[in-house]
């Protein structure tokens, strides 16, 4: 099964746009991890051409709030539509089986001993001051603490967190995660 894992970042916030939907943002960066040669990639809006038939061959999504964020704000430069590729949002798995939600930082903390190397916020400002090498960092760096938390719960069947400074357990239904589902049409590739 290839799995694509990845992260965006934008170039402004919401209130920038004046708007709560994703799909109104301007992308900097997206980066993967594709489990087809364990590698982590980085592509610019202008490369996003290079990124689709990586994306189409895929099996599965992973991501950390991207059913809600990186998806569709991706949808919006994507000739298709991305949310037929099945999608595993691990922000939404948490939120199903705790009640709520929370940040990467804080579950990869107390999950996996780990901490982000930055900030959303961070991430524009590099992206403005044209601190690309930084912004792609920052980028790969959320990727890969997403893939270790999907592999930690896959083998361990939960995720953890900090409640008022007691380390905690969040039960998660892995059983499903990586069963295949039909193949979808694409749009970029030849046929």
């Amino acid at each position: 099964m290839r799995q694509i894992t990845f992260d965006i970042e934008t170039k402004n916030l919401f209130s920038d746009v004046g708007s709560n939907d994703p799909a109104a943002l301007d992308l900097s960066v997206i980066c993967i991890h594709d489990s087809a040669d364990n590698s982590l990639k980085s592509f610019l809006e202008p490369e996003l051409k290079n990124l689709w038939p990586i994306l189409e061959q895929a099996d599965m999504f992973i991501t950390w709030n991207g059913d809600h964020f990186d998806i569709p704000l991706l949808n919006k430069y994507y000739p298709g539509d991305l949310t037929k590729i099945k999608s595993l949002d691990l922000m939404k798995e948490v939120q199903t089986s705790l009640g709520r939600r929370l940040k990467l930082d804080s579950v990869a903390e107390a999950t996996l001993g780990q901490n982000k190397s930055g900030h959303g916020l961070d991430a524009i400002q590099w992206w403005q001051n044209g601190e690309i090498n930084k912004l792609i960092h920052y980028c790969k760096e959320d990727v890969r603490l997403t893939r270790d938390l999907y592999d930690y719960a896959l083998s361990k069947g939960h995720l953890k967190y900090k409640d008022l400074g007691n380390l905690k357990e969040i039960k998660l239904n892995t059983s499903e995660w990586e069963v295949p589902v039909a193949s979808v049409m694409t749009y970029t590739l030849p046929f």
